[in-house]
């Protein structure tokens, strides 16, 4: 097990940056494939950005595909997502995810095969 922290969120205009971070616990973090999720008022959880243990392979939902980056530095036990040209459609509640996998260039982006989550951190985007 992975203990997950959000930080980073907030309230932004639309077209501005943000940088989300997430913090696990652990000496074993290089052994988590790590993703992004979010979740809107009255939406489901859906998929942001994901990945792999090595950090060379990664995978994005086609609405931030060009505008986020997920990046990991496991010296510092964090996986990060930049949301660069925000809209207000970005505005949710953004949850960070861990899945142990044997696999190094694995990316984990459906929301099933997570068992660690965090407690999920605001984004509110202003337009």
């Amino acid at each position: 097990q992975v203990q997950l922290v959000e930080s980073g969120g907030g309230l932004v205009q639309a077209g501005g940056s943000l940088r989300l971070s997430c913090a696990a616990s652990g000496r074993t973090f290089s052994s988590y494939a790590m993703g992004w999720f979010r979740q809107a008022p009255g939406k489901e959880r859906e998929f942001v950005a994901a990945i792999s243990r090595s950090g060379d392979a990664t995978d994005y939902a086609d609405s931030v595909k060009g505008r986020f980056a997920i990046s990991r530095d496991d010296a510092k036990n964090t996986v990060y997502l930049q949301m660069n040209s925000l809209k207000a459609e970005d505005t949710a509640v953004y949850y960070c995810a861990a899945e142990y996998t044997l696999r190094r260039d694995v990316v984990v982006a459906s929301s099933n095969d997570y068992t660690n989550w965090g407690q999920g951190i605001q984004v509110t985007v202003s337009s």
